[in-house]
């Protein structure tokens, strides 16, 4: 059967995969979702086992994206996560103890989990514009708070057809990851700072998205808007396939039986990340409970213990700044999973107006009979890289987030012989060495890249390639603006080029 997508808040619209993909999202401001979800037996993930990466993908891709070839995204799934782009392979499992196995899916090209998804996802939506015989350029715009701006510019870089402009908080992010950011190479990339948050970003987007006469302006220069963010399904898709593989592999590896449950715990900002593995367990793979990991910010740990979502609240900078989030997009998909389309709409226009919302006691039944809340505070995060490097791990802060709260999770529950724990790292150390070298009590060089030749120096690891050769990137995007001028920032950037 076809797959289709529906919105998240209801409505007569329905789209292929590729109209879904290039649209980003629907027409009466929801998010995509499949209307019903495809199922993995365990004779499925056996048959899955043998596999290399790219063909696990390809097959668990193919099961959302029907309108799509096989064969292409097997040449896609086998491009995108090719030794040269992930040296050593895309998503490898280390060990931490017995118990905890750590799935690491920062070795792409700009050090971070969003890889993942931006490496393979511009190819998805090149196919997407041809398959819709599309004549007008695709303008990505961009929210981040850190990690996917970078590796959405560069899976994007010079694709034909499509424009990317990204905007992030000025400071926001790491001096890193805005160096990244800074030196992007391309003739289609622009790169923009706001004065505000993450979520500043993030609703200026949403809001020219939402902007008919804006848009009507874009169609008329030969425009369409579409998203690189997780609210795009394009996006979003790709990250379920890391849990499924991560499973056969620890099958494989003997650290599973197949069968087995196994818990798994993210370090979570916008959702997106653990609401694909929410996906990955309802399609049938035997993952147990879902640790969702906050940081100071930690309104889904709030959420997920009292089932009130309430961003009127103070906003932290953190050391593990791609968290720093107080409106969490994905949570709609959840929500929609969980009660349904009418009553989403209800709470996210009730978040649109008051900044707030309840759930159902039902809903909130359903909510923790899958999620576990837990957060870790700036003390326990540096205390927590500390004691994982004395154990032999070298982890960044977002990592050291989720080992922390899945660490306590597994003693608390240590008694009921609790299942094994699959933690996930979603950046590279050296993408926050000067963090990571204060939790080890090293002294902070001041320049930021002798942080990094620091941090080789004191723990006997080597950084990675793409983050040795910014030192000597000539910075291309220094502006920054207010954040009601990101219209007027997206209009000049039509006019370039």
């Amino acid at each position: 059967m076809d797959m289709y997508y529906v919105s998240t808040r209801g409505g007569d619209e329905k789209k292929s995969a590729a109209e879904a993909i290039k649209q980003g999202i629907a027409e009466n401001g929801g998010l995509f979702m499949p209307f019903r979800l495809p199922r993995i037996t365990q004779e499925d993930l056996e048959k899955l086992v043998p596999m290399n990466y790219p063909a696990r993908a390809a097959h668990i891709l193919s099961l959302f994206l029907t309108d799509y070839q096989f064969e292409e995204l097997l040449k896609d799934c086998e491009q995108a996560y090719c030794e040269d782009k992930f040296p050593g392979g895309p998503a490898p499992i280390t060990d931490y103890s017995d118990k905890i196995k750590m799935l690491e899916l920062w070795h792409g090209p700009t050090c971070a989990f969003k890889d993942m998804a931006l490496q393979i996802m511009p190819r998805m939506l090149a196919r997407a514009l041809t398959q819709t015989e599309e004549t007008r350029t695709a303008l990505i715009l961009v929210a981040t708070s850190g990690d996917t701006g970078k590796a959405a510019l560069e899976g994007y870089k010079d694709v034909p057809g499509v424009k990317i402009q990204v905007f992030y908080p000025v400071d926001g992010v790491s001096n890193m990851q805005k160096r990244q950011m800074a030196v992007q190479e391309g003739e289609n990339v622009c790169v923009c700072a706001i004065k505000g948050n993450f979520d500043d970003a993030q609703n200026g987007v949403k809001k020219i998205f939402g902007d008919a006469a804006f848009n009507e302006l874009l169609e008329q220069k030969g425009y369409f808007l579409s998203s690189a963010n997780s609210i795009n399904w394009g996006r979003l898709c790709p990250q379920i396939v890391y849990y499924i593989s991560a499973y056969c592999d620890m099958v494989e590896r003997g650290d599973l039986a197949m069968g087995e449950t196994l818990d798994v715990c993210v370090p979570t900002g916008n959702f997106g990340n653990i609401f694909a593995a929410f996906i990955a367990k309802q399609m049938g793979l035997p993952i147990g409970k879902l640790i969702c990991a906050s940081n100071r910010n930690n309104i889904l740990t709030d959420f997920l213990n009292t089932g009130v979502y309430d961003k009127n609240r103070p906003f932290y900078a953190t050391m593990s700044p791609s968290m720093d989030i107080l409106i969490s997009s994905n949570l709609e998909r959840l929500l929609y999973f969980l009660c349904g389309a009418e009553e989403t709409a209800m709470h996210m226009e009730a978040l649109a107006h008051s900044g707030k919302y309840e759930i159902s006691k039902e809903t909130r039944n359903a909510l923790s009979s899958h999620f576990v809340g837990a957060f870790c505070s700036e003390e326990e995060t540096t205390h927590t890289i500390k004691t994982a490097f004395d154990n032999g791990y070298l982890c960044d802060t977002h990592t050291a987030v989720a080992l922390k709260c899945a660490l306590a999770y597994a003693k608390e529950n240590e008694e009921q012989a609790a299942n094994k724990l699959l933690v996930v790292s979603t950046a590279s150390p050296y993408k926050f060495a000067p963090s990571v070298l204060t939790a080890l009590g090293q002294e902070i060089p001041e320049n930021e890249f002798d942080s990094i030749d620091a941090l080789m120096e004191a723990t006997g690891t080597k950084a990675p390639a793409p983050l040795l050769c910014l030192k000597d990137k000539k910075i291309r995007f220094e502006q920054t603006i207010e954040a009601d001028a990101m219209e007027s920032a997206v209009l000049s950037f039509t006019k370039s080029n």
